[in-house]
């Protein structure tokens, strides 16, 4: 009992050292948008936010969690945001001047600190819309980044060495999309799942010795313990992507899809997959084999990313952090 004591007033003492001189640059650039103080850092450090299933014109919990967002981003000195699809309920966007736009994403996230490249995927809803206009609205925005419905990024770590993240196209990989009379269907069959499955595939082989980590980006979850746990949809999605991820020895897979917050890393897969889809709506969930941690409230991720460590912090509505896992990478 006195050994836990002594650590938790040394841990205290280490994150007043820590914040007491930031706090002082800060007060005194006149900045007042807010920061969440708990969230950490490491050394030479890749930092970015992660959130998903967000545009309600504001309604259900998006305000909030975008005012939270701002906080981490200028708190963690974040890099980019990477969102995971369904930007725009019920039915995407019509061209690239849709109302939904300033509605569900320019007049939302309007902090500073938000300003940064948003790296950007496909989602279902977004599926019942003009994709095209969601990839021309890059020409037009200076932080939204989807180039085309599939595409990838590298990334520069402080050391020299490499995160690549490639950003998948899930919708035309679900089998039940592919039924005549569904709303997506006429996107859906538009989409060339082959050439899309091949290029993935050729990206993760990449060679280049400097490339230290991998994540892939995509909307739909392999696992799930939520409300598609037991899903066709789910499973035939896992069944396409797990073992071609843990071959390629993919580190991280962000999705959302389901309105919860979720990560899972099942026994004998390389692959942690963290889910990220309450920036607005909120929906119940529970746990599968290889659940880390599950919660049923709205909220984002964090990360912090270098050359050896890639730390994961969930952050809920509220500004609370109430989960923190870790990534140590192995050699």
């Amino acid at each position: 009992m006195m050994k836990n004591k002594i650590y938790s007033i040394f841990f205290l003492l280490l994150c007043v050292i820590a914040t007491a001189q930031p706090k002082e640059e800060r007060e005194l650039s006149g900045y007042q948008g807010g920061y969440i103080p708990e969230l950490q850092t490491l050394s030479k450090s890749l930092n970015f936010l992660l959130m998903g299933d967000f545009g309600r014109y504001g309604q259900f919990f998006q305000k909030e969690v975008a005012q939270q967002m701002g906080k981490a981003a200028a708190t963690i000195e974040s890099d980019f945001v990477v969102a995971v699809g369904d930007n725009f309920y019920p039915n995407g966007v019509q061209s690239t001047q849709d109302y939904s736009w300033i509605a569900s994403f320019e007049s939302i996230y309007t902090h500073y600190n938000l300003q940064d490249p948003w790296y950007v995927a496909l989602g279902n809803h977004d599926y019942r819309g003009n994709i095209q206009a969601q990839i021309d609205y890059s020409k037009l925005s200076r932080r939204w980044h989807m180039p085309s419905a599939y595409f990838s990024k590298t990334f520069e770590l402080k050391d020299g060495n490499k995160v690549l993240m490639v950003v998948m196209d899930t919708s035309p990989f679900i089998d039940s999309y592919h039924e005549k009379g569904s709303d997506m269907y006429e996107n859906i069959i538009a989409q060339d799942t082959t050439a899309q499955k091949k290029w993935i595939e050729k990206e993760l082989a990449n060679t280049d010795k400097s490339i230290k980590w991998k994540i892939v980006v995509g909307h739909h979850p392999l696992y799930s313990g939520g409300k598609r746990k037991d899903n066709p949809d789910t499973k035939g999605f896992e069944k396409k992507f797990a073992a071609m991820f843990d071959k390629y020895k993919v580190d991280a897979y962000f999705c959302g899809h389901e309105h919860d917050l979720q990560i899972i890393k099942p026994k004998g897969r390389y692959t942690t997959q963290f889910l990220s889809g309450t920036a607005c709506e909120v929906r119940p969930t529970g746990s599968r084999e290889g659940t880390l941690f599950a919660a049923q409230t709205a909220g984002f991720m964090t990360f912090s990313l270098n050359d050896l460590n890639l730390l994961a912090q969930v952050v809920d509505v509220n500004g609370k952090i109430i989960h923190t896992t870790t990534i140590k990478k192995t050699k």
